[in-house]
């Protein structure tokens, strides 16, 4: 049995959890998918992580590029993260005529198709399982159990930190900023946590899932995206009074104008699966011609999830080096376009602050009516502050234009204090 030698950068958590998995299941990988895989060296810039994980120190060294030009080397695995270093790593390692695993999502989002393109010409793979959805497996399924489908939407959430806040503010009662504090504290949300909750993490991860899914080269960039910042408790009470739940989503729709793709708190039935994917969990959505709906749902993020997806990339990658199979990296073909947002038709979810006095419903319908959008229902509240109220409209479709153009009046107007909230409704 061939011996696969691998060379291991960046000693993270999820490089940790890599190495445990491969201490553990080498003998089991051997059996079960006939490779013999060993991490033979490792690189990261902190040497105190080669004696914490046990490794040999003459395998460890603080360069990676030693480690990428290293000709014993197989596979190489980029755990770094960022688009600095570790592109150039990537890069490397690819002109080298290395195999490459990434976890790497901004990567991908942004640079993949350059990657991969290069990994065709180099006669190599390139696999990043691990860039979405944590453990849960969706790129390999997109790829190929459902090559058969044309695939119409991908949309799901993608992103543990952004729903562990928000199912705390639904089941728990607590606000935006006690839910954030607690992730933080539970590790679950970053020092600085703006990647997840302004939801550039989710922009990344959409970009790969839709290039994938639509067999076109699509970059984060192209996403539009906003956060979970605004969202307050209020919101998430008369989501509930709708029959609703807020999730951040992450969308992308093929439609005859383009490809329709975006980040943001959404309003979804509480009787969608989605609705109840809770804590860290992620879950995936796909709607194929032949297949109908389909749903990946697990871990999406931790040590264990991450590098379960990392080793399985290197148990694939050592399965085509034994049979000498370099599979087609790039399946996009097609040059679609992104449609732009202001497209876009959509229920919505507006909550505003008003004063409290006769004429004030009718004069913000009036504004709404104006600009093309039509009230479907309304929910008012009286506010603490006496002569003010606090209104809840829920939409029927209209245009993401029109619906802007009517809140810019709106907001102009003398009796309305704030619009508080907007939020997009998807009735799944």
């Amino acid at each position: 049995m061939k011996k696969i030698k691998v060379g291991l950068i960046g000693l993270g958590t999820v490089g940790g959890g890599v190495v445990e998995i491969l201490a553990n299941h080498t003998e089991d990988f051997k059996a079960r998918a006939g490779v013999d895989v060993t991490l033979a060296r490792f690189a990261d810039r902190n040497e105190e992580r080669f004696a914490q994980l046990g490794l040999d120190p003459d395998k460890c060294t603080t360069d990676a590029f030693e480690v990428v030009a290293d000709p014993d080397l197989d596979i190489i695995i980029e755990l770094v993260g960022g688009t600095g270093i570790a592109l150039e790593i990537c890069r490397a390692a690819l002109e080298a005529g290395k195999h490459l695993v990434t976890a790497n999502k901004a990567i991908m989002a942004t640079a993949g198709h350059e990657l991969l393109k290069l990994a065709e010409e180099r006669g190599v793979n390139v696999r990043f399982e691990a860039s979405v959805g944590g453990g849960i497996p969706i790129i390999g399924p997109l790829k190929r159990s459902l090559v058969a489908n044309e695939i119409s939407q991908v949309m799901g959430i993608v992103n543990g930190t952004t729903n562990y806040i928000l199912t705390a503010m639904a089941h728990d009662g607590l606000s935006y900023d006690e839910a954030l504090s607690q992730a933080q504290e539970l590790g679950y949300a970053e020092a600085d946590p703006s990647a997840d909750v302004d939801g550039g993490d989710a922009a990344a991860k959409i970009a790969i899932l839709a290039s994938i899914a639509f067999n076109t080269t699509l970059t984060m960039d192209q996403v539009f995206t906003a956060g979970i910042r605004t969202i307050d408790a209020a919101d998430i009470a008369y989501a509930d009074e709708y029959g609703y739940a807020i999730k951040l989503l992450a969308i992308a729709t093929r439609t005859p104008e383009g490809i329709d793709m975006r980040v943001h708190p959404t309003m979804i039935p509480k009787i969608h699966p989605l609705a109840h994917v809770n804590g860290v969990d992620n879950a995936i959505y796909v709607i194929g011609d032949a297949v109908g709906e389909t749903m990946f749902f697990g871990p999406g993020a931790g040590a264990g999830a991450a590098a379960s997806a990392v080793v399985a990339d290197v148990i694939e990658v050592a399965r085509d080096i034994i049979t000498h199979n370099v599979t087609k990296q790039c399946s996009c073909v097609d040059d679609l376009a992104v449609r732009d947002i202001e497209k876009l038709k959509t229920r919505y979810y507006v909550r505003m602050i008003v004063e409290d006095k006769p004429g004030v419903l009718a004069t913000t319908a009036s504004a709404f009516a104006d600009h093309d959008v039509s009230i479907e229902s309304l929910i008012q509240h009286m506010c603490e502050e006496e002569g003010f109220a606090e209104t809840a409209y829920v939409t029927h479709a209209a245009s993401e234009s029109d619906i802007q153009a009517a809140l810019e009046e709106i907001r102009a107007l003398d009796i309305v204090c704030e619009v508080a909230s907007l939020i997009r409704v998807e009735d799944l």
